[in-house]
């Protein structure tokens, strides 16, 4: 069954099935909107943070976070175990659940960052979400909170289902909830009328048997959140060199000369990626921070666990460059490095002909592609370019670095297809301290994609699987994230399983991603906190509760243990050690195999086995993935181990043996006169959809996540003062429009016609439509927008205080004094952009 237009548009307009929780984000024609993390009384503030990062910023956040757990003793402990690998099969720590920057293999002890602190302390909560917390909640009460309140409920203590009678969740029998699910999988049309989610924090043998139930079952429908994050990286790698992954380690990265992170905010997204910086810095490399924004981690760092330079306050350069590019300007940006390279003779002509293939055709794209055009589209200026070019042909071992800011654009693979066109211009790819090297965000988002999540997977691998199994896996391709929403919305899914995360949230789109999810027969989410999407539903619905990665995971088979893969493709054990909040808890592993006995009764796979004796999997894995070989022993008797990398031993597996350059033309990314192109961030007190505060320390921000940072002169064009209120209107390349009302518009240092706001809030914006045909990822950091001034309910700004709370206080700012302080601060922060436009 399909959601009827007038349907649709009640579920996304003000009529009787608007919801209060879905418009957190949004606001409303007239009504500000409040965002989703705790809410805050006081006025929103902004000062540009000038303080390294890291260092004792970070420590004494830690301690407030350690404090509001009330374990002054258990969370110390547990942050000792955290990243700490070990040999021995119960000797290592658990693995931190937030990044998927790698552990150090020296033995360094505090290898933890803020947000990971955050992170393991947000799951260690006292608080519980059992039967008596649902019993007092109606569902339709519970939408009305903020998403922070969601999840500040605390645990989730066992298995609930959606009663529609009562509106509320009720208690249900782990066995009558995976009978509920094998039921209802068994009882659709098709095994494609379900659709199977996959978050990053699920380890690698978690991840094999989820797929291996989805594709027994006879699917490849497998959206992850791959597909909203580097999904681009992954086609583009495979495309140019064979891997789709990249090829340096944390020894390249200290060792190279020259280092260009792209679009990467490491402060806040890998923190522990500091110490990295902080070591290629002592080392002489050029570090080039490329980023519309200048972020803290672009300056100075002081490393927490460096107690020498933490008492003496000694701060060490993270950075020694900022270029600027507008948003999606990178890929011109990058075109303008290699004229240059062109131009003065520096590339390596032997690795070009031994390696390499179509160099001819790239060589004269460039040089047809003029420094006009270049400056135009990319918005940094050519002595600039060339000034970052010479930094590049000077160095001896190159890495460039890149994270979402590039991959979540229309023209996503065309600018990692760049990145390498750069880098095999001078053979920098197989050698020591030079490479690619994308910045995986969630823990073991890599792994998840090579143990087998995939919605088009190839028939080499899916053949040696099914060896490996003795199951016969279907060929059809499957959907993926923004194909699963298309075909919720349509009716053709009905089924929708989520293995983590929190997809109502973390999707595009949110009106209808929300109409879609609601539009299913059943919807079962796996998780650890209360979140939006046990409230966005389908007819039926339930919630699974598992084990966190820090916690135990005792089996009649003893003590076990999973693995992940971090960003640079090492594997490795994780053994958490805390005793779990309740015991009705199960293991993300036994909870897949339970759904699949009861789908699938009479199959030979022993999903009790797995579900007792990871080992088990571990075998079967060692069987069905390349570089897997003797997995178990690898991982018991030695601190992990790294998967081949073909690319780093110049081992090309593309089409032509060799490596392959791109030819793509400059993709025009300049917005319309009236217009501005906006990417949406996260804050530092964020992770992922996980709001913790209202603030975001690096980017000086308190108080609100509803605003929109703006350059200082597009500001006074619109006539717009200092957190003056704004509406927002995204305009899809398929006509649609989406808005939202009241955020707050913040003066700061970004390139004209570039703006930056928070997700989830901001995901709104951007339509279904708007994903690219290249790697099909939304388009959450490209989108087309127009800013008008807000126009109020009420004319009296005190009169709407109740909608807004910041209303009335920001009414009492509007004074003389403030406009001028604000217009001083503009003036400084013009005259440093016009003094140095990339820094």
């Amino acid at each position: 069954m399909s959601i009827d237009g007038d349907r649709l548009e009640q579920s996304l307009g003000d009529g009787p099935m608007s919801v209060d929780g879905d418009r957190l984000g949004q606001g409303a024609p007239g009504v500000p909107a409040r965002g989703r993390g705790p809410g805050s009384k006081a006025a929103p503030a902004q000062r540009d943070c000038t303080h390294p990062s890291a260092g004792w910023g970070a420590a004494l956040s830690v301690g407030n976070v350690v404090a509001k757990t009330r374990e002054p003793l258990a969370g110390p402990h547990a942050m000792l175990k955290m990243n700490q690998l070990k040999l021995g099969k119960k000797g290592g720590g658990y693995d931190c659940p937030g990044c998927a920057w790698p552990d150090d293999r020296n033995g360094l002890h505090l290898d933890i960052c803020e947000n990971g602190i955050k992170h393991v302390t947000w799951e260690m909560t006292r608080k519980r979400a059992g039967a008596d917390f649902f019993a007092q909640h109606t569902v339709s009460e519970l939408n009305t909170w903020t998403d922070f309140d969601l999840e500040n409920a605390g645990r989730l203590t066992e298995p609930m289902v959606y009663n529609a009678q009562t509106d509320k969740y009720e208690p249900i029998a782990w066995d009558a909830a995976f009978r509920l699910i094998g039921d209802t999988l068994r009882a659709l049309p098709s095994p494609h009328a379900a659709s199977f989610y996959t978050s990053g924090r699920l380890s690698n043998e978690g991840t094999f048997v989820y797929q291996l139930l989805t594709r027994e079952f006879g699917t490849n429908n497998q959206p992850d959140c791959s597909n909203m994050c580097h999904e681009a990286s992954g086609r583009a790698l495979t495309a140019a060199i064979g891997t789709g992954k990249g090829t340096c380690d944390l020894e390249d990265w200290e060792s190279t000369d020259f280092l260009m992170l792209m679009a990467v905010n490491a402060a806040s997204n890998a923190p522990r990626m500091l110490t990295a910086l902080a070591k290629a810095a002592a080392n002489g490399a050029e570090i080039v921070h490329v980023n519309p924004l200048i972020e803290a981690a672009s300056r100075r760092t002081i490393v927490p666990h460096d107690f020498t330079d933490m008492a003496l306050f000694k701060a060490t350069r993270t950075g020694t460059m900022n270029v600027q590019p507008r948003i999606g300007g990178d890929l011109a940006l990058l075109r303008g490095i290699a004229k240059v390279v062109l131009e003065q003779g520096a590339v390596d002509r032997h690795f070009i002909e031994e390696h390499t293939a179509r160099y001819d055709a790239y060589a004269r794209q460039v040089g047809d592609t003029s420094w006009a055009d270049i400056v135009h589209q990319s918005g940094v200026t050519e002595d600039v370019i060339r000034e970052l070019a010479g930094k590049y042909i000077a160095s001896k071992r190159a890495i460039i670095a890149w994270c979402l800011g590039l991959t979540q654009q229309i023209h996503s693979v065309d600018t990692m297809r760049e990145i390498m066109n750069v880098l095999l211009l001078r053979g920098m790819i197989g050698v020591k301290g030079a490479g690619p090297s994308p910045i995986r965000g969630h823990s073991n988002v890599q792994g998840n994609r090579t143990c087998g999540i995939n919605h088009h997977p190839t028939e080499k691998w899916l053949a040696k699987h099914d060896a490996a199994t003795g199951i016969v896996s279907p060929r059809e391709r499957g959907l993926g994230t923004v194909e699963t929403i298309e075909a919720m919305r349509d009716g053709r899914v009905r089924v929708f399983v989520s293995l983590g995360g929190n997809f109502a949230l973390a999707a595009p789109d949110t009106g209808h991603t929300f109409a879609a999810l609601r539009n299913t027969e059943l919807t079962v989410q796996v998780s650890t906190k209360l979140n939006r999407s046990h409230l966005v539903h389908g007819k039926q619905a339930l919630i699974l509760p598992c084990l966190a990665r820090s916690e135990r995971d005792d089996t009649d088979a003893g003590e076990q243990g999973i693995t992940v893969e971090d960003s640079m493709s090492y594997v490795h054990l994780s053994y958490g050690k805390r005793k779990p909040p309740s015991s009705a808890l199960k293991s993300e592993i036994a909870i897949i195999c339970g759904m699949a006995r009861a789908t699938l009764p009479t199959s030979a796979t022993p999903w009790e086995t797995y579900a007792r004796d990871y080992d088990t999997i571990r075998d079967v894995m060692a069987e069905a993935l390349d570089g897997f070989e003797n997995f178990n022993k690898l991982v018991h008797d030695s601190i992990g181990f790294r998967l081949p990398q073909p690319a780093r031993e110049r081992v090309w597996l593309t089409a032509t043996g060799k490596a392959e350059f791109h030819t793509s033309p400059l993709p025009d990314v300049v917005p319309p006169a009236d217009r501005f192109m906006l990417s949406t961030v996260r804050s530092h007190d964020q992770w992922n959809t996980t709001i913790y505060s209202d603030n975001d320390r690096y980017r000086g921000l308190k108080n609100s996540r509803t605003v929109l940072f703006m350059n200082p002169d597009d500001m006074a064009a619109l006539g717009l003062t200092q957190f003056a209120l704004i509406d927002i209107t995204s305009h899809a390349r398929d006509g649609s429009t989406r808005s939202v009302y009241g955020y707050r518009a913040v003066a700061y240092d970004t390139p004209r016609q570039s703006v930056t706001g928070y997700m989830p809030e901001l995901n709104v914006l951007c339509a279904l439509s708007d994903h690219s045909p290249q790697s099909e990822q939304p388009l959450t950091k490209h989108l087309i927008v127009s800013i008008t001034p807000h126009v109020p309910a009420q004319a009296d700004p005190r009169a709407s205080a109740q909608a807004d709370p910041h209303a009335s206080a920001q009414a009492d700012l509007h004074a003389s004094a403030q406009a001028d302080l604000h217009a001083s601060a503009q003036a400084d922060l013009h005259a440093s952009a016009q003094a140095s436009p990339a820094r």
